[in-house]
């Protein structure tokens, strides 16, 4: 099997569940402002993409106003804010047993999202998910200039860490986007998981290594 140095794992239904609340509160949003999409018709346009970017393309999508794209975002990152304050989180089943696993073998352990900085961190805060301890590094929205699927956050995540080759680096997540942001970057491995935004047949399409139904089966991968 490849030897895997690096895994970046998304956060938000790969390693966290919450229960897809940041697209209920996306819909919301969008619809606050005069649209009428469904949740369903949101995940499968906007899962794994930088938020406003999410919202701009479903507004292209649904004939909008892309003008309309920035106060929706506004309006969803404050709605945002609050629905997690009042939120559960907890840990999708077997992901921090993964973790620490991943950590005594000396791989390194890398979360990346699509959301802001702010939003990651009041996730992690909640899980008590501590640096050094369950993950290495934290890369999000605000510390790149392109969103997935561009490589960019990869590339940051294998910098931060001297990994040159990209076979070395495994990279997970529960959406198209970010299975083609692993294929982008040249991963030895992509895995989609079925614990977060999309199914099985939407996920076919991108064509990853494995379809797993969380990643802490990719333990057995490994």
């Amino acid at each position: 099997m490849k030897n895997i140095e690096l895994l970046v794992l998304d956060m938000a239904g790969t390693t966290i569940d919450e229960d897809n609340v940041v697209y209920k509160t996306l819909t919301n949003a969008v619809n606050e402002h005069g649209y009428s999409v469904g949740l369903d018709k949101v995940l499968v346009s906007c899962a794994g993409m930088e938020k406003l970017e999410a919202i701009t393309s479903l507004l292209k999508e649904i004939n909008g106003n892309e003008t309309d794209a920035q106060p929706i975002f506004e309006n969803f990152s404050e709605k945002l804010k609050e629905a997690y304050q009042n939120l559960e989180v907890k840990p999708i089943n077997g992901t921090e047993n993964f973790l620490l696993h991943m950590k005594a073998q000396n791989k390194k352990v890398v979360l990346n999202t699509g959301y802001t900085y702010a939003i990651a961190r009041q996730l992690l805060d909640k899980l008590q998910w501590k640096e050094n301890v369950h993950f290495d590094a934290l890369i999000t929205a605000d510390d790149v200039s392109e969103s997935r699927p561009s490589p960019e956050m990869i590339r940051l995540a294998m910098k931060k860490f001297n990994i040159t080759e990209p076979e070395k680096v495994l990279k997970a997540g529960d959406s198209v986007i970010d299975i083609e942001e692993g294929k982008n970057a040249g991963c030895g491995l992509t895995i989609a998981v079925l614990s977060g935004a999309q199914n099985r047949e939407e996920l076919e399409k991108a064509q990853p290594d494995y379809i797993l139904n969380t990643i802490s089966e990719a333990e057995n991968i490994l």
